[in-house]
């Protein structure tokens, strides 16, 4: 039997956040590769926790800094360990080494996290982000050391990938691109959609416990909502999302246009009846779920060259771009009243999502990298030696760190 652990940073929320989705995606793809699934996490449950257990996946409990997940690990015996995200490869990477040596170590970056880190930072300071910021902070060696420790690392952003190869020079035998996995529309769906004159408002997705999200609806709010207003007063903003901190919900105002919906069940159906998805990003980093939202049901979206980034290769966005207040609203303004460049736009929208994000394809290229890896596993890492040299410093001080902390937690 082929067995993949997860171990989870959080229970996967496709209806909340796009790791969520992500991670479900990466769920169905090793379900259909035969393996038998366990996930494991430290974080708690919300109402909005995927029921994993209907997909026939087995749900594991874990404790930080627990010999528990030692005897586990080695009992279970995985072919395969993704870590969701480097906190969690940090947290358990060294046990799964030890316990379950012959796995493939793979993790998810989801995104790299210290560059979104590094570029809040710089939001809040009003300082220019540069990549020399960016390789100088703790949490970025911190992040790179645990690609290094792993085996393959999936990387969902193509400007990621050569910040890794380019920048970091890390060998490209060590990650593996994998944007989202979208299934192709095809005409009949595209068909279905709500045309251009059917469709009303302009919304926003975020998810309100990401600070990109929070920033980006606030800035929308205070800055960029009042000029699209003045220019479309019938035009209405919609904003959806769960976790939406007090601060925005209180400023729900239909009557300046301003309605903050927060959690529906069925983004899609709200999103289709929406002309424009905007998204004004001053931070962030990774895929943005919701401009694949937008995407994949035909809505046009307004967005930052931080939102865009590593989302379109060469091909043209479907929307429009724009890095100011007052273009941002002016580009919403002429795509929301311009039929002919509306259809365009969710036009370029599906040939992104039947080619760039073509699900085939990036799985097929999954299974052949992963089969490739795990075949040749013992060369794969001989040739790591910065790998091999990070977790024996691993070995030798967070192991014994975390064996210090179970000690001192059971006397306690």
């Amino acid at each position: 039997m082929k067995k993949l652990l997860i171990i989870g940073f959080t229970w996967p929320e496709p209806a909340t956040t796009a790791a969520g989705n992500r991670m479900l995606r990466l769920i169905r793809f090793f379900l259909a590769q035969g393996y038998h699934v366990s996930f494991g996490s430290t974080a708690k449950e919300t109402e909005y926790s995927m029921d994993l257990e209907s997909l026939g996946i087995n749900k594991v409990p874990l404790l930080l800094n627990d010999s528990g997940f030692d005897v586990f690990a080695k009992e279970l015996a995985p072919n395969m360990v993704l870590f969701d995200r480097f906190l969690t490869e940090e947290q358990f990477g060294w046990r799964v080494a030890e316990f379950a040596p012959n796995a493939l170590r793979i993790l998810d970056t989801e995104d790299l996290h210290s560059l979104r880190h590094v570029r809040e930072k710089c939001q809040k300071t009003a300082k220019e982000f540069t990549l020399s910021l960016w390789k100088q902070e703790n949490i970025t060696k911190r992040e790179v050391a645990s690609i290094y420790r792993c085996d393959l690392s999936l990387i969902i952003s193509h400007y990621e990938m050569r910040l890794l190869e380019e920048v970091l020079n890390i060998d490209s035998t060590l990650l593996c691109y994998l944007p989202f996995m979208l299934e192709s529309k095809d005409v009949p769906e595209v068909r279905e959609w709500p045309k251009f004159d059917d469709r009303n408002d302009i919304i926003c997705i975020g998810n309100g416990k990401h600070a990109p999200n929070v920033d980006a609806l606030q800035w929308l709010i205070d800055c960029i909502w009042p000029i699209i207003r003045k220019e479309l007063p019938k035009v209405h903003l919609k904003i959806y999302g769960a976790y939406l901190p007090q601060k925005l919900k209180q400023l729900h105002n239909p009557e300046k246009g301003l309605w903050v919906e927060g959690w529906v069940e069925d983004i899609d159906t709200i999103v289709q009846k929406a002309r424009l998805v905007i998204a004004p990003l001053r931070f962030g980093a990774g895929a943005k779920g919701k401009l694949i939202t937008a995407m994949q049901n035909g809505t046009p979206s307004i967005t930052t060259s931080i939102g865009a980034e590593g989302m379109q290769g060469e091909n043209t966005w479907p929307g429009k771009i724009a890095d100011d207040v007052n273009n941002l609203a002016q580009a919403a303004i002429a795509l929301y009243q311009s039929k002919t460049e509306w259809k365009l736009a969710q036009q370029k929208a599906i040939e992104l999502i039947n080619t760039f994000y073509s699900a085939k394809r990036h799985s097929q290229y999954l299974s052949m990298r992963l089969e490739e890896v795990q075949k040749n596993l013992e060369k794969h890492r001989d040739k790591n030696f910065v790998g091999s040299m990070l977790m024996q410093h691993t070995l030798s001080s967070t192991k014994y760190l975390g064996k210090w902390i179970e000690a001192k937690n059971k006397k306690a």
